[in-house]
């Protein structure tokens, strides 16, 4: 039997022709595996190396898959920010100790930022609108606003707005100083002797007497008690003027 093709193509036979070259098959695609690729290359590379492209490139898809699941990178950052939110909020309620709740989303918030530091750079601001973010904030509202003395949600509000700007603030503060210990290749206490010939000319002065009791007299806890004190003066303060 003659071998058939068509004009242009192979003559012959089927047997005889080698296979094309196999296509992959499409890997198999979710908001969620977009969101955790997304995540995992912020954690390894940092948040500037977030890109749809990259996050395709890391699910083994064409970046115009993607945007079947989300529209513009600002959409991919928002469920990134959301996914943390996931890690921080407790699956079950707020207790009856509004201290003991909001220390507890404090101090979570904080292990978060840790484990992915690029999600410093995305909270505060305007609240975020994700299912786990607000559930964040209903949380620590719920365990203000049925505590005695927050009579009105206004109060309840004001007082989760304090401690999370201490939270915001307090671990951006942490995460600088990691991301400079890296870039420096100097830790806190060698960056303290590299600039100490300085800071003892400038003390000597006489112009800094309270920094010379800082040096001379403060105890300088760690990273994490210094964090929980200042939290501790945060809620001592809300609970101070809940009594007046």
């Amino acid at each position: 039997m003659a071998a058939r093709s068509e004009p242009g193509g192979d003559a012959r036979l089927v047997w005889e022709r080698p296979e094309p070259p196999a296509r992959p098959a499409l890997s198999p695609l979710s908001r969620e595996r977009i969101v955790r690729a997304a995540i995992e290359l912020a954690d390894a590379e940092g948040l500037e190396s977030v890109s749809v492209r990259k996050v395709a490139a890391a699910l083994d898809a064409g970046p115009m898959r993607l945007y079947g699941y989300l529209s513009t990178k600002d959409e991919l950052l928002d469920l990134m920010v959301d996914a943390v939110y996931g890690e921080i909020t407790p699956p079950e309620q707020a207790g009856e100790d509004w201290r003991a709740t909001l220390r507890a989303l404090a101090h979570r918030t904080r292990q978060a930022a840790h484990r992915h530091e690029w999600f410093a750079d995305l909270f505060g601001g305007r609240p975020h609108m994700g299912p786990n973010a607000l559930a964040y904030l209903e949380v620590a509202l719920a365990a203000l606003y049925r505590a005695p003395g927050f009579d009105h949600i206004d109060t309840a509000m004001q007082a989760a707005g304090a401690v999370n700007a201490y939270v915001i603030g307090a671990v951006r503060s942490e995460i600088a100083e990691a991301r400079a210990e890296r870039a420096t290749g100097l830790d806190e206490r060698q960056w303290q002797d590299t600039s100490a010939p300085y800071m003892s000319r400038m003390l000597a002065s006489g112009r800094y007497p309270t920094l010379v009791e800082v040096v001379r007299h403060a105890t300088h806890p760690d990273a994490d008690a210094t964090f929980d004190a200042g939290l501790g003066y945060v809620l001592d303060g809300i609970a101070t003027h809940l009594t007046r």
